[in-house]
């Protein structure tokens, strides 16, 4: 696969998207996602990413405007104003915001870190990454490491799961830390909902999960974690318990109205993508819900916190960016530099074998004067191409992709196409094919003309 093409995105975030709107432009895993992506005409690359936060997705194609067209259909039910489209050097730097943590609800949290690598093997194994959109992702992982290594974004950071105790604290009515707290899910978002409820000594907290024993490990790795539970009793659980966080990957609602009949006064936060409970839940007397949007509020104090930290790693992108651009620019001039090494090469094999071949029927070769017609065939390659490759290099440098491209179609080694004839002429004039077109035979016979300087060259040793 060339490293050719351009980089189209598309975004549904909780900068600009509700939650609902989030949650149906995730409806499909990321394997589905970036297998329908790759069957879009013109899409050679693929790759979704898919969080409580978000859901993007991302393609390669060798023109802007098939992006734009693979990607139309990302979120057909979301409003317009909820999605954002993002061209090739858009999508570039929002992955290694999205990575450092700059995109997130709470600024510079770092399980996206983890998720972005997630997602991102997830893609790998289906097959649908190739080498630019590798480099990309591999270059928003760096950036994601170096922001929280050598700054303070992370610094004090709060996860959704203490954001949500943030939110309890702000709305209980009484001292968190007598309240009873149940966790639904056992999973990574769970954990830091258990470990965000655990640090604030609440009096009793239990985790419910589908998998009883994955609850009861949980149990055993964070201090203060009272019971483990399955969701069979869920309904009791949500009757003895005043704040409830749910942080399950189930597709379906966990909790309902049913469940809460006897619940009394109980704040839901719910903090899982899809969502875990019925928005009907909110009508229960007593039953308070709440959702990731509710979290905003939660955090702004933490972006005002950290805002000098997230200025340097503003200034880190820009540099990264840099050099990422610096770095595709080398590999698209380098890719048609080699083609056009190769479409010489080829040539050049082909023509000394006919010559040489010619000057045995005249009377034999020693391997000396072989090196010789060798080295004559190479010092034309080296001289005739110079020109063309300092001019591919300034190409790039200079964002001339029109000439870069079209340097590729003109050098693409496909030699299918291109035989030589039983007359085969020795001359191949390789500056006919540095300038695109094909060896012709015009004014003296080019039969006779190579063959009569390689004697002449040979003569002289």
């Amino acid at each position: 696969m060339r490293n050719a093409g351009v980089i189209s995105g598309v975004s549904v975030a909780h900068d600009r998207a509700s939650v609902q709107e989030i949650e149906s432009a995730s409806s499909d895993d990321v394997e589905t996602v970036v297998a329908r992506l790759l069957a879009c005409e013109g899409v050679t690359e693929a790759f979704s990413l898919q969080t409580c936060n978000r859901a993007e997705a991302y393609v390669v194609t060798d023109d802007a405007t098939l992006g734009r067209r693979a990607l139309e259909d990302f979120a057909p039910d979301v409003r317009d104003g909820s999605v954002r489209h993002m061209d090739h050097e858009e999508s570039l730097r929002h992955l290694m915001r999205v990575a450092s943590g700059l995109e997130s609800l709470v600024l510079g949290e770092d399980q996206i870190i983890g998720q972005l690598k997630d997602a991102f093997e997830a893609a790998h194994d289906a097959g649908s990454i190739g080498p630019m959109l590798e480099d990309a992702l591999m270059k928003a992982i760096h950036v994601g490491e170096r922001a929280r290594n050598e700054t303070a974004i992370n610094e004090g950071a709060v996860s959704l799961g203490s954001a949500a105790v943030r939110l309890a604290r702000s709305k209980l009515g009484h001292p968190v830390e007598d309240a009873r707290a149940l966790v639904v899910g056992a999973g990574e978002m769970g954990t830091l909902a258990a470990k965000a409820l655990a640090s604030v000594d609440v009096s009793e907290l239990v985790v419910a999960n589908r998998t009883v024993s994955h609850a009861a490990h949980l149990s055993r790795e964070i201090p203060g974690i009272t019971a483990a539970a399955g969701l069979d009793s869920l309904g009791e659980l949500l009757a003895d318990a005043d704040i409830v966080i749910t942080a399950t990957s189930s597709p379906d609602y966990v909790v309902d109205s049913a469940h809460l009949e006897a619940a009394g006064a109980t704040m839901l936060i719910d903090i899982a993508q899809p969502r875990d409970v019925d928005p009907a839940a909110d009508d229960v007397d007593g039953v308070r819900v709440h959702d990731i949007d509710d979290l905003e509020t939660v955090t702004d104090r933490t972006a005002a916190q950290r805002e000098q930290a997230a200025k340097q790693v503003e200034t880190m992108i820009d540099e990264e960016f840099d050099r990422l651009l610096a770095a595709y620019k080398r590999k698209r001039a380098d890719e048609a530099i080699s083609s056009m090494y190769e479409a010489a090469e080829h040539v050049k094999r082909r023509e000394v074998s006919t010559a040489i071949s010619k000057l045995e029927a005249q009377g034999g070769l020693t391997d000396e004067q072989r090196e010789t017609v060798e080295s004559l065939a190479d010092a034309l390659i080296g001289q005739l191409l110079s020109a063309p490759t300092k001019s591919l290099r300034d190409a790039a440098g200079d964002d001339d992709w029109t000439t870069i491209q079209t340097a590729m179609r003109l050098f693409d080694p496909g030699f299918d196409d291109y035989s030589v004839p039983d007359t085969a002429t020795s001359s191949s004039r390789l500056g006919d094919v540095a300038e695109g077109g094909h060896p012709e035979v015009d004014g003296e016979s080019s039969e006779d003309e190579i063959p009569r300087r390689v004697i002449e060259q040979l003569s002289d040793d």
